[in-house]
């Protein structure tokens, strides 16, 4: 049970700060021996941070449906997603099993979210059909483990001059229905599960839900005052220890 809360509290924290939850839960998932299948323990954790976005974002969910083009430019990021997502569903599922893959992820995060990170200071408009098209491609490669969706979304919004407020909300909105298809995908995995691995998971689910809040509340302050690339040096030194130490 311990471990599954650890897990918890990690993923919160990790899926919003932009240094990559998945990669996080692959490493500390082989260090602490978690016998359940991965991706399943990974996507029951993503549902918890799934309803901190929800609550967080609450008003601006439902803005969504007082302003129809700002919808549309979420269906169109999340269906390119989609899309790549289920073509190359086994090639992303076999990267969890891969620490080296990992690594080389974190490495060039850090240097996408350090890059972003100071040449985001002239962003002032906002999200239009390419810029959502472009966030779908991108957000593709954040189900490889170790590059932080949330990290390459709002770098990637960034460097196309978007308003850094207008980057972080709407990265979190397009993330919804990317987290809920993984979900849907994994269910018959889920529902396999005994009555142990549920309750392990339910502690998990909690921890990823209360800490997410906190970790979406720090990112807003870090994004507002223009700090985000310091993320990119954690997610460097992470991969070189991952890649020296972590077989």
């Amino acid at each position: 049970m311990i471990e599954y809360i650890f897990l918890g509290i990690i993923q919160g924290l990790t899926e919003f700060l932009p240094v990559s939850s998945s990669g996080h839960l692959v490493i500390l998932q082989n260090l602490l021996g978690v016998t359940s299948d991965k991706v399943t323990v990974s996507v029951v954790l993503h549902l918890g941070t799934l309803l901190a976005v929800v609550i967080f974002f609450r008003k601006d969910i439902l803005g969504l449906f007082r302003n129809p083009r700002m919808l549309g430019l979420v269906l169109v990021a999340s269906a390119i997603t989609g899309i790549i997502g289920i073509s190359a569903k086994d090639f992303f599922e076999r990267a969890f099993c891969s620490v080296r893959v990992v690594g080389a992820a974190w490495f060039f995060t850090g240097l996408i979210l350090i890059f972003a990170g100071k040449a985001s200071s002239s962003g002032r408009r906002t999200p239009g059909v390419k810029d959502a098209c472009f966030l779908g491609l991108v957000q593709s490669l954040a189900i490889i483990p170790g590059v932080s969706r949330s990290g390459i979304t709002i770098s990637a919004l960034l460097l196309r001059k978007i308003d850094p407020k207008e980057a972080f909300t709407f990265s979190f909105l397009v993330s919804i229905p990317l987290i809920l298809a993984a979900a849907a995908l994994e269910a018959g995995k889920i529902n396999g599960l005994n009555a142990g691995d549920l309750g392990h998971l339910t502690a998990g689910f909690f921890f990823s839900l209360l800490t997410g809040l906190a970790a979406l509340s720090f990112l807003r302050m870090v994004i507002n005052k223009a700090r985000f690339h310091y993320f990119g040096y954690y997610c460097l030194f992470v991969s070189v220890l991952t890649l020296i130490f972590i077989r």
